[in-house]
């Protein structure tokens, strides 16, 4: 069992459904509940036993570095890198192999808000397990990733946003994962997707086809994508 204790947050774009809303700010740094998004994600993580943080920036990154500095108020050690190109989430991933060295390390987009008692249960990575990736219920997979999975929980395919009449799931990508860092040989070999972008899970799908187990974990409690106003709106009226 590797004990993981470093993690990657995705922090550098926009979010431009959130319109005026982040002219001033990245869609991290929007709050919820008196805090940014971005510091729930922190914190859950931290009180989960992560002490090295990632944090990969673009869009207004003053505004994150500003805030977190260098981690030690939070008591953790905080370093930053810069996505200049936005072309995809299976690229900005490669920014972190220098940071992740031979550990195994959380990624977690920095829009995601969850139950923090979630992160205790991905921070543990059992030996035979190659990725842990989290999924949820209920929601529309036309707008994520719909997540095909075997009888024991483990995947089988992965599909970013599929389209009526493609094969579906109940199961919804939930954005938080646990990698070794096998994860950068498949990220090294990306082609892009129809979209025009280097998709991630495009990645974490060739990893298990590749004979590796991906384990998927259901989240619990809460979840939230804060992708748009009304989602907001919801979250703090709660």
């Amino acid at each position: 069992m590797a004990k993981i204790e470093k993690a990657v947050l995705l922090a550098a774009g926009r979010g431009i459904r959130m319109r005026e809303l982040t002219v001033e700010l990245p869609k991290p740094m929007i709050e919820v509940r008196g805090k940014p998004v971005l510091q729930h994600i922190v914190e859950g993580l931290r009180d989960a036993g992560i002490r090295e943080f990632f944090i990969i920036v673009g869009y207004r990154a003053d505004a994150v570095q500003n805030f977190f500095g260098d981690g030690s108020r939070y008591k953790i050690a905080i370093q930053y890198a810069t996505q200049v190109v936005q072309d995809g989430t299976g690229r900005v991933v490669d920014i972190a192999r220098n940071f992740a060295g031979n550990s195994p390390f959380i990624l977690s987009y920095g829009d995601i808000l969850v139950d923090p008692q979630n992160y205790k249960s991905i921070v543990d990575l059992p030996d035979d397990i190659e990725a842990i990736i989290t999924v949820t219920r209920g929601e529309d997979v036309s707008k994520g990733g719909a997540v095909f999975l075997n009888e024991q929980m483990e995947l089988v395919d992965l599909r970013e946003k599929p389209k009526s009449g493609e094969p579906t799931s109940p199961w919804y990508n939930a954005g938080i994962y646990a990698f070794r860092p096998s994860i950068f040989e498949f990220t090294a070999k990306l082609q892009p997707s129809p979209r025009g972008e280097y998709e991630l899970t495009d990645a974490i799908r060739e990893l298990a086809q590749s004979g590796k187990k991906v384990q998927a974990i259901e989240l619990t409690g809460e979840w939230a994508d804060v992708r748009d106003p009304e989602i907001l709106a919801r979250l703090n009226r709660a």
